[in-house]
């Protein structure tokens, strides 16, 4: 591992939790994203997905980490255990609550023409919750990995403040306006019912 290379911003989470929008608040504070144009822009995620094709094959070619220093790049936390020891990770999970991530992944396949897993939503629940906490888990304990939580809800109900969260785990805390700035609380339209 070379510690003299700045590390690589990782956001990480499930498919839906607001992944692409905690990408544009890093983007907005100067840290260039790591993407490619196989996914563009559609209905679902206006301002893009912020993906990059080669983070699915990590495991058996890892050669686009030798451009991620000083970087963001999504990594869905199935795929976490691909990343090598060889270099640093400053890992942001975002966390959602799973009715909307199952609400949004919906919509999204509708959309799509296609149909999703056949579980009942309670087992994809507890599947997806067991899934992201053992990512969790596993990323904590890695020498190599620093790890921040923040919660979809909690960056649009108060930006301002998840923003200097995130920009004071980044040592950037002078660009929390900007991230607080880029976040789009109109594209927050999968909604769990407010709890009585």
């Amino acid at each position: 591992m070379t510690h003299t290379s700045p590390p690589i911003t990782v956001v990480s989470g499930l498919p839906r939790s607001g992944t692409s929008m905690l990408m544009q608040m890093l983007a907005a504070a100067g840290i260039p994203p790591l993407t490619d144009s196989v996914r563009t822009p559609d209905p679902d995620n206006p301002q893009g997905y912020f993906e990059l094709e080669a983070v699915k094959h990590t495991r058996t070619d890892p050669a686009w980490l030798d451009r991620a220093p000083g970087t963001a790049v999504k990594v869905i936390h199935a795929l976490l255990k691909d990343l090598p020891p060889t270099h640093r990770y400053r890992v942001i999970f975002i966390h959602r609550n799973l009715d909307e991530v199952l609400a949004s992944q919906h919509k999204m396949l509708e959309r799509a023409g296609r149909s999703g897993a056949r579980l009942n939503p309670d087992a994809l629940k507890q599947i997806f919750a067991a899934q992201l906490d053992a990512a969790r888990a596993w990323a904590a304990a890695q020498p190599n990995m620093s790890c921040l939580d923040v919660h979809h809800h909690d960056i649009l109900a108060d930006p301002h403040a998840q923003a200097a969260r995130i920009a004071a785990f980044l040592a950037i805390p002078d660009k929390a306006p900007a991230m607080a700035a880029a976040v789009e609380s109109s594209l927050y339209r999968n909604r769990a019912p407010r709890q009585p």
